[in-house]
């Protein structure tokens, strides 16, 4: 603006050129301010690049904590000040944990300026703010540890399941555990039944587990060498466990991951009887090679036993196969066969579901009184048709696992 008004005024001097002089002698030192004035504020003077604006631009060139942008991308400025002298001031707010770094920024600041045209002093105040997010990488936190992380010796879990009551469950794990440690393998057996818990007395175990100073429960070995834990030796054989889900899951879960298993082949799971907390929550948490449904020949126990298999299935765990328990019964002395709940029922229901017969079991009463006195038949009488019954089972089940 004021080159334009110095030019109109260099343009009337010249047209008064032929005047007597005195014109020129009136108006030159106004010319003159004007035109020192106009350069003033050109851009290539002083108090034209001077300005906030220029300041700012400036501090775009200046990375802010962290590296990830600059000073006014980060909202770091918070007040310029330039005074007519050249002087600049300069408020800042940058986050920082280590109070060097404040004093990094003020320094680099003042030097970026010193650089400016026209400049004189620099003067910046640096408030450092705690920093939300902590330089560096960053990682989740790890995951708590699952059940299978426990218990990191253990080769294959396999349960043992029922779809009711009263089928000869639990005999049967007992004696598949002692018939797979028989033929050389490192067996563990674990009493799911919190309810009704009966290995303590089937396996013949007479100590108790003991505890170590962190917590930790070293399982009972039992005669035929197969590590035993069930929730019998805790209690009185005569209180009853009134325990709802939350309470249940605890305590299958010190089970699983509290008790020393070691290295195992095989950890035979006997669980309770039905399709309920316990069953769900073992095969949720526990990673199984599969599970083994035992019945009767009777079609009331096969109905119940079709309800437990499908269920398996539902949640992704293999049925390896059915196990028909009491098929039928021979008599000692005059060698007749009787079939006292039926005959063919597990072969059609493995058919049927289209899973292996694994194995069947003779009503025998020595296998009763094994699990009465803690001597399974599979240790008392293995050359017994019933110990031999369960030395096949065993075979059948360790070559459908590999």
């Amino acid at each position: 603006m004021f080159t334009a008004v110095a030019r109109v005024f260099d343009s009337d001097t010249d047209c008064d050129s032929d005047s007597d002089g005195e014109a020129d002698m009136g108006m030159d030192p106004i010319v003159n301010a004007l035109h020192s004035l106009a350069a003033a504020f050109e851009p290539d003077g002083g108090l034209m690049a001077l300005t906030q604006q220029a300041i700012l631009e400036k501090l775009h060139e200046i990375q802010a904590p962290g590296g990830r942008m600059n000073l006014v991308e980060a909202g770091a400025v918070r007040g310029i000040d330039v005074e007519d002298d050249g002087s600049v001031k300069v408020v800042l707010a940058v986050e920082a944990t280590d109070p060097t770094v404040a004093s990094e920024v003020r320094k680099a600041v003042e030097a970026s300026l010193a650089q400016v045209e026209g400049v004189g002093t620099v003067e910046v105040t640096v408030h450092p703010l705690l920093a939300t997010v902590q330089p560096g990488p960053t990682h989740a936190p790890e995951p708590p540890p699952t059940w299978a992380d426990k218990i990191p010796g253990v080769k294959q879990v396999i349960a043992v399941a029922s779809g009711k009551g009263g089928v000869g469950k639990s005999t049967v794990s007992a004696n598949l555990a002692l018939a797979l440690a028989a033929t050389g393998h490192d067996v563990g057996l674990l009493d799911g039944d919190i309810y009704g818990p009966s290995q303590q007395m089937m396996m013949g175990t007479q100590a108790e587990p003991m505890g170590d100073p962190d917590g930790r429960i070293h399982p009972v070995e039992s005669p035929g060498g197969v590590k035993v834990m069930s929730f019998g030796f805790l209690v009185d054989p005569d209180q009853p466990v009134i325990w709802r889900g939350p309470m249940l899951q605890k305590a299958l879960e010190q089970f699983v991951g509290d008790v020393i298993w070691g290295d195992l082949d095989f950890l035979v799971i006997d669980l309770p009887p039905g399709t309920g907390d316990v069953a769900l929550t073992l095969c949720q948490n526990v990673p199984m090679a599969g599970v083994v449904i035992v019945t009767t020949p009777q079609d009331v126990a096969l109905i119940d036993a079709r309800k437990s298999l499908h269920m398996f299935k539902k949640l992704g765990v293999p049925v390896l196969g059915i196990v028909e328990n009491m098929t039928v019964y021979q008599c000692p002395e005059c060698g007749h066969v009787e079939h006292v709940f039926g005959s063919g029922g597990g072969q059609r229901t493995a058919e049927e579901l289209e899973v292996p017969l694994l194995g069947s079991i003779p009503l025998d009463p020595a296998i009763v009184v094994g699990g009465d006195t803690g001597k399974p038949v599979v240790i008392d009488r293995p050359e017994s048709p019933a110990g031999k019954a369960f030395t096949e089972l065993a075979k059948n089940l360790a070559e459908s696992l590999g």
